[in-house]
């Protein structure tokens, strides 16, 4: 018999008994429903120690990295200390360390800590103001030694989060930063593999850190990152992911306009046409998809059939939300 540990409350888990079946016995109300590890309604994660391999399967890499489990499929091998999904997140306060603009509506905005923040590039935190109200914003750095998270920030309109950032926010202000969540970043492994990168707007912020933490590792295989915006004015960071294409061979940067006015230097066309006019085969690619909702279903379906696998394509779609 093991101890199951949900927040200071502990349960009995017998032998024969799946993680499931021993917190539906004790009345914890859980998300459940095939009960053969297919539907993933089940998961949960063990904040302590590595789950059995048995309940980890069929999930991502990144899923497993974060030792996310499948309840139903879950015979502890020893005690566990388990977070179920709906429990409250917890925040920490961060000092705002710089706060300036990237392009006409977009801010960089840096958050420092005392102490290390762990997450994996690529993923995402809730913002919190004072009286409340959050936003999700996902990270745009690697892990660093100053202890920072980066964020590029759109003003939406009429977005009063957006604008609160963008108009009120200076440096030296606190604010409320929850942990992060999400598995849309890169695991250090086929360093040979082809890498896609796509996204708009400010989608690219998590592509950027996914990029920074790849290239970090040394992966040897082909990174093409496409970014695209209907204009010109929107895109940002366009001359220093060139100056990293002078100094990588194996990456390679397409910035695209879809509006009527394009550049010399630039692709003409929505993102995803741009990236299948280059790429016309995804075998063994992986796949990171980020920004606008609409693009990030379309380039998942695409992807997929031009021979990426699902278990190797990676979403990050944002919330359009007018405030």
């Amino acid at each position: 018999m093991f101890t199951l540990t949900i927040e200071q409350n502990n349960f009995a888990c017998q032998p024969d008994e799946t993680v499931l079946d021993a917190l539906l016995r004790e009345n914890i109300n859980l998300s459940y429903a095939c009960k053969k590890g297919t539907c993933h309604s089940c998961m949960l994660r063990s904040t302590d120690v590595t789950p059995p391999s048995s309940a980890q399967s069929g999930l991502k890499n990144t899923l497993i990295k974060q030792n996310y489990f499948l309840a139903c499929q879950c015979y502890p091998e020893q005690d566990m200390h388990i977070k179920l999904p709906d429990q409250s997140e917890f925040y920490r306060m961060g000092t705002v360390v710089v706060n300036t603009l990237l392009n006409r509506n977009t801010i960089l905005l840096i958050i420092a800590f005392d102490d290390a923040f762990e997450f994996n590039a690529g993923q995402f935190v809730n913002l919190q103001r004072n009286d409340g109200l959050t936003r999700s914003y996902s990270i745009a750095n690697i892990p660093q030694k100053s202890n920072t998270l980066e964020f590029h920030i759109r003003r939406l309109p009429d977005g009063i989060f957006s604008t609160w950032l963008h108009d009120e926010v200076s440096v030296g202000d606190s604010i409320a930063v929850s942990e992060p969540r999400g598995h849309c970043f890169y695991i250090p492994e086929r360093h040979e593999q082809g890498i896609l990168l796509v996204g708009t707007g400010t989608g690219l912020a998590p592509l950027a850190g996914i990029l920074t933490d790849a290239l970090s590792h040394g992966h040897s295989g082909p990174i093409h990152l496409f970014h695209g915006s209907r204009e010109v004015e929107d895109l940002y960071r366009i001359d220093e992911m060139r100056q990293l294409t002078e100094q990588y061979t194996n990456f390679h940067y397409t910035p695209c306009v879809s509006g009527n006015q394009v550049p010399g230097g630039f692709s003409a066309g929505r993102v995803n046409d741009c990236v299948f006019s280059q790429l016309a085969d995804l075998n063994s690619w992986r796949v990171f998809l980020c920004g606008h909702p609409e693009m990030v279903n379309q380039m998942k379906k695409q992807s997929f059939l031009k021979g990426a696998s699902i278990a190797d394509i990676y979403t990050d779609a944002f919330l359009i939300s007018p405030n």
